[in-house]
């Protein structure tokens, strides 16, 4: 028996800006959409063109309040070709999160409050 990653989902109050951020800040674009055939969610994949592994944003319809993320432990991350001019892309976006200098790694924060980790691309990787 053997399993493959599909997707991972996150919850999302506004999918326009939400879809608007993966674009900006990670380059993601839409692949799938599926709209309830009784108007209550929408479906949204993303994908990086590269790789099978999708994003899932799920817009549930009146939905106000926002979602409880824990501790926030849970996390997608990403490596990046060119960290120096990622980073520097999400300081101007103003969605730098969180800086660990010690590993070479920072996080950044969707609008939805989602920290999404960025690693520069290494040897072993």
């Amino acid at each position: 028996m053997k399993f493959v990653f599909a997707h991972n989902n996150f919850n999302v109050l506004d999918l326009a800006k939400s879809l608007k951020f993966y674009k900006d800040a990670l380059g993601l674009s839409e692949t799938r959409r599926i709209n309830a055939n009784d108007g209550s969610f929408t479906l949204v994949f993303l994908g990086d063109g590269e790789t099978p592994h999708k994003l899932e944003l799920t817009c549930l319809k009146g939905r106000k309040g926002k979602y409880d993320l824990g501790d926030n432990e849970s996390h997608l991350a990403f490596i990046t070709d060119d960290f120096k001019a990622a980073h520097e892309l999400h300081r101007k976006m103003n969605c730098v999160c969180y800086v660990n200098e010690a590993m070479g790694i920072y996080f950044i924060e969707d609008p939805d409050g989602y920290w999404i980790e960025i690693l520069p691309k290494r040897q072993n990787q």
